[in-house]
């Protein structure tokens, strides 16, 4: 176990030294959800009502979170097909280290990239108008969800690099399942607005509940103004048991994911070394 971490954070310390090397990955990695939060915000929340623009911005920043590191996750995906089709695996495997230590590496690399996002996506959030109204446990919490859901899809997406042939294909192929995964929630809207099968999907979608989970416990759930109490507000949210859950839930599918995929990813990565 020692030589695993030991090669596991020489590995992600590579993977972090190539982003110094290569700045544009880190600013183009953060102007996108500068750009997501400053459009949605201002162009839907001019769309939210009288009074609620600034309301829909508050609400809109759990959302963005959620969507933004979903999206950052594919990066593990393309780092592998990258590393893949470039040769360097083939490098790895010349070295006296643990075969486990390379998807370690790579996965923990990218959830320090999503917390320098999550601190650029937080600063931004605050000058435009948002806070987290709730305590410092809760706010930790909060941000600690995102990032344990960001780090089980980086495994699933690792899977998904060590199969594919090109890393572009990463790309296309996360785009097409992310892209309505993360707008059929409750990310940009209130998911009990949306039309019957959407609104059912919505309900149990593990974005929605990361989403909704964020929201509680930044304090943002109540930033729109809706007729009726906290409480009439609160059942129509919670319309299922996963968004009643909605901790609960989204752990359930962070350690589904990784007792699937981090077995299914370190055995391709085995069978690719050994070709």
């Amino acid at each position: 176990m020692t030589t695993f971490f030991s090669d596991g954070l020489t590995v992600a310390r590579r993977n972090l030294i190539k982003i110094k090397r290569v700045p544009d990955l880190l600013v183009f990695t953060t102007l996108q959800p500068i750009m997501f939060v400053l459009l949605f915000g201002y162009i839907f929340g001019s769309l939210a009502g009288p009074g609620n623009a600034g309301g829909y911005r508050e609400f809109l920043i759990a959302g963005i979170f959620t969507q933004t590191l979903v999206f950052g996750a594919t990066i593990t995906g393309f780092g592998m097909a990258e590393d893949m089709q470039k040769g360097v695996i083939d490098r790895f495997r010349t070295l006296p280290m643990h075969p486990g230590a390379v998807l370690f590496g790579r996965t923990l690399s990218d959830v320090l990239n999503n917390v320098i996002v999550l601190i650029v996506m937080s600063v931004t959030g605050l000058i435009i108008g948002w806070r987290i109204r709730t305590g410092v446990l809760d706010a930790v919490w909060g941000f600690a969800l995102l990032l344990l859901f960001a780090y089980a899809v980086s495994w699933l997406f690792a899977y998904v690099g060590l199969k594919v042939r090109t890393p572009e294909i990463v790309n296309n192929a996360s785009f097409m399942v992310i892209f309505p995964l993360t707008f059929i929630a409750n990310t940009f809207t209130s998911a009990q607005a949306l039309p019957g099968p959407l609104k059912s999907i919505a309900g149990w979608n593990p974005v929605s509940t990361i989403t909704y989970s964020a929201r509680d416990h930044f304090g943002n759930l109540f930033a729109l103004k809706v007729a009726g109490t906290h409480q009439q507000q609160l059942d129509a949210i919670r319309y299922t048991w996963a968004l009643r859950h909605a901790d609960l839930y989204t752990v359930i599918w962070v350690a589904a994911i990784l007792v699937i995929f981090v077995p299914l990813a370190t055995t391709t990565y085995k069978k690719a070394v050994a070709k």
